[in-house]
């Protein structure tokens, strides 16, 4: 069993919150870590017919045997008995009564907001980090394995073959899940799509060059990336641009949460295969940005980050920011240091006066500071603190 990062985190909620909520994509680990994490509460999962009529049809019913609380798995499966935890909450106060976890999050956090406002913490779980995957027994034994394999937990747990495990993952989102959320009258079309997104990754987002290839509308490929994102598949990284006006770009970046998936998508089959791949440097850009984010939720921080790039081309991929001042990081997958590696960095610093740290993460194996600028191995971004 490999302990979680934000196990601690969660825990800290538990003390200061009723209601837990984590929620996070499909098969990240949410209701392993909720039993691990809590193993003397009472474990319901509303996937069971026999639980999730019981809580539709007798709420009252189902919630009076819960004195104590509970884990209620899959809690989107029900969303109307929020309203009815609501009221028990109120009535008692006690400290992490009840945790709830849920893979829809556009669901879940709509009827969260409305019913348990203030009376729950969120604590977002996404695969395995790479701190996490150092702890096992054998991991991946080089970068391009990494992003090949990815970070679903059950892929290492059962020792799967990746690319069968994300097949699966894919058709059972696909079959089942997509199914619940929008009305896709053509599955294979969506799948193309999706498979498009993977061709995209790293890069600044054109819808309309997307709905052309995929021979959709403007509005259909907005909804659709809505409904990925929502559900945990990829990420859309946000221009940072205040004071810069129309110089810089102001269209968001595309990205997975996971590399695994990514790779599996651009119809990457072995490891092997990641090494010669043209979308190689965009796996690897893509690994750092997801590592970046699983580090902030695991410890209950929102997402601070943000890429700049200007018309002319000039970019950073990566700004952190926190308010008073601004990190910038810059993601290179070559082994060796060049110069033109910092030409952004020390572009935008110029531009920043409030940037403090810049960092270099990339594929080779020096960790000095190079023109200003901390040069961080790709072996070494598992210990890699930010704030």
């Amino acid at each position: 069993m490999i302990s979680r990062e934000i196990s601690k985190t969660i825990l800290t909620y538990a003390g200061q919150y009723p209601v837990v909520t984590i929620t996070g994509p499909r098969q990240s680990g949410k209701t392993t870590l909720a039993r691990m994490v809590f193993p003397d509460k009472l474990y319901i999962s509303l996937e069971s017919p026999e639980e999730r009529d019981f809580a539709r049809n007798d709420p009252k019913g189902f919630l009076a045997r819960l004195d104590q609380g509970a884990i209620l798995d899959e809690i989107q499966r029900v969303p109307d008995l929020l309203s009815y935890l609501q009221v028990l909450v109120d009535e008692s106060q006690q400290a992490g009564r009840f945790i709830l976890t849920g893979s829809q999050n556009f669901e879940l956090l709509d009827t969260v907001s409305q019913s348990l406002a203030g009376r729950t913490a969120l604590a977002r779980l996404l695969p395995f980090s790479l701190e996490e995957i150092g702890r096992i027994t054998k991991p991946p034994d080089s970068v391009d394995a990494l992003l090949y394999t990815g970070g679903y937990p059950r892929i290492y747990d059962h020792h799967l073959n990746p690319t069968e495990a994300l097949s699966f993952y894919f058709n059972t989102y696909v079959e089942r899940d997509l199914r619940q959320l929008i009305n896709v009258r053509d599955l294979a079309r969506f799948e193309m799509f999706m498979k498009l997104c993977a061709t995209r990754t790293g890069q600044v987002l054109n819808l309309s060059s997307l709905g052309n290839d995929c021979g959709v509308s403007h509005n259909t490929i907005k909804n659709w990336l809505s409904i990925l994102e929502a559900s945990y598949i990829i990420k859309l990284l946000q221009p940072f641009y205040n004071n810069l006006g129309k110089r810089l770009i102001k269209s968001p970046k595309l990205y997975f949460y996971d590399t695994g998936l990514a790779a599996f998508l651009l119809g990457i089959r072995q490891k092997e295969h990641v090494a010669v791949h043209p979308l190689r440097g965009a796996l690897f850009e893509n690994l750092v940005i997801s590592e970046l984010l699983k580090k902030r939720f695991n410890q209950g921080k929102t997402d601070n980050l943000y890429y700049l790039r200007d018309s002319r081309g000039r970019e950073v991929d990566v700004l952190l920011d926190y308010g008073v001042y601004v990190d910038m990081v810059e993601i290179k997958s070559g082994q060796t240091l060049a110069r033109n590696f910092f030409r952004g960095l020390h572009h935008f610093r110029k531009m920043y006066p409030q940037t403090r740290n810049c960092f270099l993460i990339y594929g080779g194996n020096q960790a000095r500071i190079q023109e200003e600028v901390k040069t961080v191995p790709w072996q070494e971004l598992a210990t890699f603190e930010i704030e």
